[in-house]
């Protein structure tokens, strides 16, 4: 089940592993110390084609898969998830999302100006009473006035929200119809009645800004309903098993990144009179990581092959697994590297630190490890 690279699929990789190396890593400490959005590298992933990968060409995209997706994405991650994780909103959250779901009109619109890189774009979800019940849980309603929708309530923790121009953001058109009830709306900055709230000071992820999103009285046009009304939890769902796909890339890449540096710090630390590396129990860490990031590579990729043959809806079992298994090896194997660098893991001087905090964030995000195995005993006892 493992895919073989095409010639063009190895290609890209070579040339996201070089841009990432050149451009992106050098940013990495800074972003991350500093919170901000990689403007730099984020304006050469456009200028590469890569920011609507899997959009169709004649709306500016590359008209790629959800493979390439995910070589670049684990590329990205392996020297800075902040990078990876704002390119992955923005392409996979926002723009894939429109290219699935919007008419022709939104698509010729939005798409565009979002794949140049003109325009940054984001997903809204998640508001400050609902996690992992977000359909249910949703208050954020939207109630039709002639040729408007009229917004109010609260969105939080959206990556991008503190610098975005466009959101795809689900809201309640019926509020007695539970999760059945929610609509998809593409809001711009500019709509009237839209502000941003607070930007979060996290733990990890820290160059992807995340912020709260604010609608009082916000006037959204009727034509950027996306789909139909009530629509939303439809919408939704149709994006979660590539959006767990493309968040075991980036776990992926973060597994690899600890994992190449550590590699190389114990061939080159030197105790006792001999590299660290020719110690026993340094290799049992370093075999026990090559392994699982092989794993992680296998089920990663099949996944993506899987939506790439249009097989996102029996992806259910085996998205979650990918995204519950890679994260969890994230997790294990930059904790594993700051053990092999001892104290100078502990140092921001040094990546895996960053790499550490980053990791942790892959079992929240996008459904978390708990989630991850609601779904999967769910599906394993259906008949």
């Amino acid at each position: 089940m493992y895919p073989e690279f095409t010639e063009e699929q190895k290609m890209l990789r070579e040339t996201i592993k070089n841009f990432a190396e050149k451009e992106v890593a050098p940013l990495a400490y800074e972003i991350d110390r500093d919170e901000r959005f990689p403007k730099e590298s984020f304006k050469k992933l456009g200028d590469l084609g890569v920011l609507g990968i899997t959009a169709p060409v004649e709306y500016g995209g590359a008209g790629a898969g959800y493979t390439e997706m995910c070589i670049i994405g684990e590329e990205l991650a392996v020297v800075c998830c902040s990078t990876a994780a704002t390119w992955g909103d923005h392409t996979d959250l926002c723009i894939d999302n429109i290219r699935r779901n919007a008419n022709e009109e939104q698509k010729k619109k939005y798409l565009p100006p979002l794949c140049d890189g003109s325009k940054i774009g984001g997903l809204a979800m998640t508001e400050p009473g609902a996690g992992s019940d977000v359909l249910g849980s949703m208050r954020l309603r939207a109630d039709r006035k002639g040729d408007y929708y009229i917004l109010n309530g609260t969105k939080t923790f959206i990556t991008n929200g503190p610098v975005g121009d466009v959101f795809v953001v689900y809201a309640k058109t019926d509020m007695g119809k539970g999760p059945h009830g929610v609509s998809a709306f593409i809001v711009e900055k500019e709509f009237p009645g839209f502000s941003r709230g607070k930007q979060f000071e996290k733990m990890g992820w820290r160059g992807s800004p995340t912020g709260e999103l604010i609608f009082e009285d916000c006037k959204v046009p009727a034509e950027n309903l996306m789909g139909k009304e009530n629509e939303g939890a439809r919408i939704l769902m149709s994006g979660l098993n590539t959006e767990r796909t493309s968040l075991a890339a980036l776990s992926l890449g973060i597994s690899r990144g600890a994992y190449e540096f550590s590699l190389k710090y114990a061939k080159e630390r030197v105790q006792f009179g001999k590299p660290i590396a020719s110690f026993q129990l340094i290799q049992s860490k370093l075999v026990d990581m090559a392994m699982e990031i092989e794993l992680s590579r296998l089920i990663t990729y099949k996944c993506a092959a899987m939506a790439d043959k249009g097989l996102v809806e029996e992806m259910n079992l085996m998205a979650s697994y990918a995204k519950l298994y890679t994260a969890g090896v994230g997790m294990r194997i930059t904790t594993e590297a700051v053990q092999i660098l001892g104290g100078y893991g502990y140092l921001k001087e040094f990546p895996v630190e960053r790499m550490m905090r980053d990791a942790k964030l892959q079992q929240i995000g996008g459904g978390t490890d708990e989630i991850q195995r609601l779904i999967i005993a769910r599906e394993l006892l259906q008949d």
